[in-house]
């Protein structure tokens, strides 16, 4: 959680959040509950290792998989960012 509390008082984690970033807990996907977290259609972009249909709702669920870095820059953005555009 360092790095979670580090970027809480950075500022970085009410950034994500204005964007509209879901921040869901650190742990495997069967851990955190993640089966039906998201509605049927949704377009998710998301840090996990494993993506499959099904794996976090319904299989209309759109699953792409990302680094850390471009997860946190496509909040910011509302769209799949390269991080390297918002990095300055």
């Amino acid at each position: 959680h360092a790095d979670r509390d580090a970027a809480a008082r950075e500022g970085v984690m009410q950034d994500l959040a204005d964007a509209g970033a879901q921040v869901l807990p650190s742990a495997c996907g069967a851990c955190a509950g993640y089966g039906d977290s998201f509605e049927a259609g949704q377009v998710i972009l998301s840090s996990t290792a494993r993506n499959f249909k099904g794996r976090m709702g319904p299989a209309s669920v759109q699953v792409y998989l990302a680094s850390p870095w471009t997860v946190a820059a496509s909040a910011l953005r509302g769209r799949i960012t390269d991080p390297r555009e918002v990095l300055a």
